[in-house]
């Protein structure tokens, strides 16, 4: 009888972590949905791809370092957040504009191929080139399962925002860039 109390306090206990850290995510998903979704459009990467990775990159730590060095939210690694002009790690706008960034490099790299972009986001695109697919690492084929748990699409297509407005004589713009677009409509 004692036996099956234990079990039944430890069943108990797991559960009330498992729930703990549920509601974990949900207040850190909570927390940064806006900037994702910010992010997200104006680079035309799907939202819940962002969540999903920062899900299991930092599980919405803003503070989060690895044992490698790749720090905050997306875990970015020093020369990688240098790449793409991120000044503080810690700043969750700054790291998640840099890591969708690279994300969205990534994907038109290998052709919006979910498991390849995945596999290069955690292991490297250069060890994704070497093995030709995914790296034989087991960490990196944990982190693909983890994420297409919630992220179930085969292939990531981008969105490229375009933008159209008349200049000063008259002739239509179309362009992808939003300050050019912004500088003329206030004109």
């Amino acid at each position: 009888m004692r036996i099956a109390r234990i079990a039944v306090t430890v069943i108990a206990t797991l559960g009330w972590a498992l729930s703990l850290c549920a509601q974990s995510q949900d207040v850190g998903r909570k927390t940064y949905d806006n900037v994702v979704r910010k992010v997200a459009q104006k680079h035309g990467v799907e939202p819940d791809l962002i969540h999903a990775i920062i899900r299991a990159e930092s599980n919405y730590d803003s503070f989060a370092v690895s044992e490698k060095g790749a720090m905050g939210l997306m875990q970015l690694m020093p020369a990688t957040a240098d790449a793409y002009a991120v000044n503080n790690f810690y700043d969750p706008e700054e790291n998640i504009e840099g890591g969708t960034k690279y994300l969205k490099d990534l994907i038109k790299l290998f052709d919006g191929n979910t498991n390849l972009v995945l596999a290069a986001y955690n292991a490297g695109q250069e060890a994704v080139k070497k093995y030709k697919g995914i790296p034989p690492y087991p960490e990196t084929r944990n982190y693909i399962s983890r994420i297409q748990a919630s992220f179930r699409k085969s292939n990531i297509r981008t969105r490229t925002i375009i933008y159209r407005f008349y200049d000063g004589s008259g002739n239509l713009v179309l362009t992808n860039d939003p300050r050019l677009y912004a500088l003329n409509k206030a004109d």
